[in-house]
């Protein structure tokens, strides 16, 4: 198991550009296997789920070449359908959450597919109901294969159909997309999810070919196509690291340029940090957040206490809660926040108030935070990383905390940030991996 052993109390200081977006990676790159040709995709971020979700692309017979630095080919036309069925395909699956979203463009493309329960994050239920019964609508079925805990789905020609989807899920929604873009008809899917990357998946989509229709909106149309074309696609800037790096420079920076950060598709990120005071300036598509030697949070109009909540695009992304909450701790005033998306997510502030935060946590979705207004440091200490965002909420809790500070179980934190250590200590940070 890996670690980082930080120093605290560096300034950071200089430019930095995000990565590649690690969700619309996972969505993109699953998009490969509906075509037989060969497909480029620019600006894949070189993070572990990514790279393991390549891997797994290229067991199932898909021919992976890396062109440039990160960017990729991938041409899906001698598919081992066999291994698809073994117990290695399943037990990787299970191992990598992002694998879910193979199961669309195999269903679609194939007429079937396995399903197992997938991993990732410890960060509560995570249920695929969405996922299944939008492939049911779609006419597929399912069948559980006794003492292996998976599921066989197939269907000999999916159907479009109307579907109002119980909950706006991310994955759910990009799984349904992929499926139907060969289904006979017209599908059409109501309170879709429509965050920038599930935008991107739709544009690439429609560039090898498919037909669909109420891009950017929660109402997606889609016409069934006979096949698909390969076709050359960027993908955008990651928006989590973009608002992990407002956090940082925000705690510890002594003005920090975010370079690229497609400021178009970054929604409300930028006013989150704003309602805890926090100094963003736009100009072209950077970002320039100057040194912060005092911020306060803002209160509602009313003069009560500020909430910060996360919702579905467009409101305010769950993975930037925990940097959020890092934040407050060192703004001047307090406020609430409250995570209603998953319920183990909060949990990582334990570790915050052993290094000296005020925070009382209220419940598992909900947090007041007292900010210090920097007149009490965070003090280093040594803590695990639970999960990717947490863990990079307690790698900038460590860089701006007194003395020394041990953060273990860093894999899951190399799962969502690319070389963040030398990224970081060209800044100027004191980060070293051990």
């Amino acid at each position: 198991m890996a670690s980082f052993i930080i120093e605290g109390g560096h300034l950071l200081q200089g430019t930095i550009t995000p990565q590649g977006a690690k969700n619309e990676a996972l969505q993109v790159i699953c998009a490969t296997l509906l075509t037989e040709e060969e497909v480029i995709i620019r600006n894949i971020p070189n993070i572990r789920d990514v790279n393991n979700l390549i891997q797994l692309l290229r067991d199932i017979g898909v021919k992976v070449t890396k062109k440039e630095e990160n960017t990729y080919t991938f041409k899906a036309d001698e598919l081992n359908l066999d291994y698809l069925q073994s117990d290695e395909f399943v037990k990787k699956c299970a191992a990598l959450r992002g694998s879910v979203m193979m199961i669309g463009p195999l269903l679609a493309r194939m007429g079937k597919a396995v399903i197992t329960k997938p991993g990732g994050d410890k960060i509560g239920r995570r249920r695929l109901d969405t996922h299944f019964l939008g492939f049911e609508k779609l006419g597929a079925t399912f069948n559980r294969v006794e003492g292996r805990d998976v599921y066989e789905i197939s269907a000999k020609q999916l159907k479009g159909t109307y579907m109002l989807l119980d909950e706006a899920s991310v994955t759910g929604t990009a799984n349904i997309i992929m499926a139907a873009v060969f289904a006979k008809g017209t599908t059409t899917i109501y309170n879709a999810a429509c965050e920038p990357y599930l935008q991107q998946l739709c544009k690439m989509l429609n560039s090898m070919g498919a037909r669909i229709s109420g891009i950017a909106s929660n109402l997606l149309t889609i016409e069934g196509v006979d096949s698909l074309h390969g076709t050359d696609h960027q993908i955008l800037p990651d928006m989590i690291e973009v608002g992990s790096f407002i956090g940082m420079a925000a705690m510890c920076g002594n003005g920090v340029r975010i370079k690229d950060v497609s400021v178009e598709n970054l929604g409300i990120i930028p006013d989150a940090f704003r309602k805890l005071g926090v100094e963003i300036e736009v100009e072209g598509d950077d970002l320039w957040i100057p040194r912060q030697d005092h911020y306060e949070i803002q209160s509602f109009m009313d003069g009560t206490i500020m909430t910060l909540a996360d919702a579905p695009w467009p409101g305010l992304t769950p993975d930037l809660l925990s940097v959020l909450i890092v934040v407050a701790t060192q703004a001047r005033g307090s406020v609430l926040f409250h995570q209603k998306m998953f319920e183990s997510r909060l949990f990582f502030v334990d570790k915050l108030i052993d290094m000296g935060a005020q925070i009382i946590l209220c419940d598992p979705h909900r947090a007041v935070v007292v900010g210090h207004d920097r007149k009490i440091t965070l003090r280093g200490g040594r803590m695990s990383s639970p999960d990717i965002r947490a863990g990079i909420a307690l790698l900038i809790a460590a860089m701006s905390a007194k003395g020394t500070s041990r953060i273990d179980n860093i894999e899951q934190i190399d799962r969502g940030y690319e070389n963040i250590e030398a990224r970081l200590n060209a800044l100027g940070a004191n980060i070293v991996r051990g």
